[in-house]
């Protein structure tokens, strides 16, 4: 399940696995998924996955046709792109709780504090996340450089 989750992932977050990995993150945002939402439904979502990535060339689109335009799996899918980039799971929309019924445990929780240094919205941005990880000295008096997008 873990190579799947991680497959999806670098997908939806235009990050490679190879990064998503160095994080160390990987196997606690799966947790925290699978916790929240249960193993059936991450086995449905990664399920839907593998039909996306066998649809053939239109990859994207049907990305966002089977899972993201997906009542019950697309609030899923974005708040996992929201875990990766600054690591808070947010607890699901309303809608979605009055459709599939309300989860004890889904409310909005940081997974764990390595989440913050973690996330991928620091190496986004060209950043470092403020409190931690400096930069290194003097690194402050020149601007940040913003990577470009591959």
């Amino acid at each position: 399940m873990k190579d799947k989750f991680l497959a999806f992932s670098a997908e939806i977050t235009a990050f490679t696995t190879f990064e998503l990995l160095g994080t160390g993150m990987a196997d606690d945002y799966l947790a925290a998924v699978t916790d929240v939402v249960g193993k059936a439904t991450v086995e449905q979502l990664l399920s839907a996955w593998d039909r996306v990535c066998q649809s053939g060339p239109a990859l994207e689109e049907n990305l966002r046709r089977e899972i993201f335009g997906d009542e019950k799996l697309g609030p899923i899918a974005r708040n996992i792109i929201k875990l990766w980039y600054i690591g808070t799971w947010y607890q699901l929309p309303y809608a979605w709780t009055q459709s599939f019924g309300a989860l004890e445990k889904d409310v909005t929780f940081v997974v764990s504090p390595a989440a913050y240094t973690e996330g991928l919205l620091w190496p986004a941005i060209g950043s470092h996340p403020p409190g931690a990880k400096a930069p290194g000295y003097g690194s402050w008096s020149t601007p940040p450089v913003i990577p470009a997008i591959p």
